[in-house]
């Protein structure tokens, strides 16, 4: 079995999330291809696709949303992401279970005892009209039943872990702050969730196929660290006639699609802006082929981040005091050429970001 070196591993990646070279595809594929794109920061996914695509416009993912071809919803690892529409209505029951014990393991003593199934009834029969509602409407005409769990508590419950919800627009439209307005998949998207029943995991098989082309080569750690599910195992198994494997320098088994890129580790990577939470990083259980596990911590507290040579090598943040622009803070010492790659970067990424990144880019440390 052949072994995979860190640097294999991280040029496979850049290919596969769009990252080596910037691709052709439309908004709506490339989502897919994606496998979705981390949400919670809602303006976040704009500079995720100008970084990944060629001549991004922010309207046309904000076409997509209010058109309902994409949605923003609680899915992998109970995050908000954005994802197809097609992609939300098929892979939610499968994320059923998972979402519903992550959110009673996070409030475990606020809502010990309550009877969740009575919960989501009572929260379906309120959509049922169809009005989009905050968090704080759906519990407050939940109170009287149910008075003593904390509103927060109740309500994650209800929008994060029982009733498949979208987050409507203008939420998430471009360069447009809005407060979150809730109502039911079926309600936004005119289609039932599909159920996910016992027996054959046909679900669970698309997403590890689905994982490996945006992600892989990975390990069954890895599949698992992304979306968060119990039962992939069984998954794998019933595919491994149509993977291929591999080793890391650590010895866990990898898995992957026999056609899929895995360019040669001397490939030259440019400088890429990412987002803050972008699964490009956060996609893994073992993530050092893009970040040193000193800087690990930067990826799930929302730090916005730098590759360079492929690798996470700096943070990046917008500044409107002091004449505005982009502040980069480099996580290492950078050769000149480096270092005027990123500015070039951060140059053309403060012409896309207008009035909230124009000026100069500076580079701190």
């Amino acid at each position: 079995m052949s072994v995979l070196g860190a640097r294999a591993l991280n040029r496979a990646t850049l290919a596969r999330q769009f990252l080596l070279g910037r691709s052709g595809a439309s908004v709506l594929d490339a989502v897919s291809h994606l496998c979705g794109m981390q949400a919670q920061e809602p303006q976040e996914p704009f500079v995720g696709l100008w970084s990944r695509l060629d001549g991004f416009a922010p309207d046309e993912l904000d076409g997509l949303l209010t058109g309902r071809a994409v949605v923003r919803t609680h899915l992998m690892r109970r995050t908000v992401h954005l994802v197809t529409a097609d992609d939300a209505l098929a892979w939610r029951g499968r994320h059923d279970t998972m979402l519903r014990q992550r959110v009673l393991a996070t409030y475990r003593r606020e809502l010990g005892g309550i009877d969740v199934e009575a919960v989501a009834a009572a929260g379906r029969a309120v959509m049922g009209d169809g009005v989009p509602r905050t968090m704080a409407e759906l519990v407050a005409a939940l109170a009287d039943r149910w008075p003593t769990p904390p509103r927060r508590a109740l309500g994650e419950l209800l929008v994060a872990g029982l009733v498949p919800m979208a987050q409507l627009p203008p939420r998430g439209l471009w360069g447009i702050r809005a407060g979150v307005r809730n109502l039911p998949l079926v309600n936004w998207l005119g289609r039932e969730v599909a159920e996910h029943g016992g027996g054959e995991d046909v679900v669970g098989r698309e997403l590890v196929r689905r994982y490996l082309a945006a992600f892989g080569p990975a390990a069954s750690a890895d599949v698992r660290a992304w979306c968060g599910l119990a039962g992939l195992p069984a998954a794998v198994k019933s595919l491994r006639d149509e993977l291929v494997f591999f080793r890391d320098e650590r010895g866990r088994e990898l898995l992957d699609l026999p056609d899929a890129p895995r360019p040669d580790p001397d490939t030259p990577a440019p400088v890429r802006f990412l987002p803050a939470f972008d699964n490009a990083v956060l996609g893994y259980h073992d993530r050092s082929r893009i970040i040193d596990d000193a800087h690990r911590g930067l990826s799930v507290a929302g730090e916005r981040v730098v590759l360079v040579d492929g690798r996470v090598s700096a943070t990046w943040t917008v500044k409107k005091e002091g004449g505005g622009g982009l502040v980069v803070r480099p996580l290492r010492g950078m050769a000149p050429a480096e270092l005027a790659d990123v500015v070039a970067e951060g140059e053309a990424l403060a012409a896309f970001l207008g009035g909230r990144g124009e000026g100069r880019v500076r580079v701190y440390g």
